[in-house]
């Protein structure tokens, strides 16, 4: 079998963004970040992942700068994984595929989960939207202009 590409040299943002998030877990891990599991043991116990598949994904998102770690005991010495500023954005993503699973991937019983704003106090679902006028921004009403 011949080696896999390696999408972090494919000059391609989302290429090089799937090369980061493209592995399952790391996605459900910042999940997971993002609501407030922070402790290895209680990610692990959460997510029912390995330890070592965990430990993998941790690294990558420590190698990554998406994650820091914050010791909170010293003896043993143990950690909270914080997500970092570029983290936090990497969650904006999660929230948009999370309204798109709402719309199109909940069954009857509906969404898993709500999503509230804290600086409106109010429900509500995730939304792209034109960074110039403020219009929902959907794919078919764009075009991409390459630089190379």
């Amino acid at each position: 079998m011949p080696p896999r590409t390696s999408f972090e040299t494919i000059d391609c943002s989302i290429a090089r963004t799937m090369a980061v998030l493209g592995e399952p877990w790391t996605a459900l891990i910042l999940r997971d970040l993002f609501i407030g599991v922070t402790r290895f043991d209680a990610l692990n116990a959460h997510l029912g992942v390995s330890r070592k598949v965990l430990t993998l994904r941790l690294s990558r998102l420590l190698d990554d700068e998406i994650v820091v770690k914050r010791a909170y005991a010293h003896r043993p010495e143990r950690f909270d994984y914080i997500l970092t500023a570029k983290g936090w954005q990497l969650c904006d993503i999660l929230l948009a595929i999370s309204a798109w699973g709402d719309q199109w991937t909940t069954s009857d019983a509906g969404p898993p989960a709500l999503l509230h704003h804290r600086r409106c106090n109010h429900l509500t679902t995730a939304e792209i939207r034109c960074s110039h006028c403020g219009e929902p921004l959907h794919a078919a009403d764009t075009e991409v202009t390459p630089l190379r």
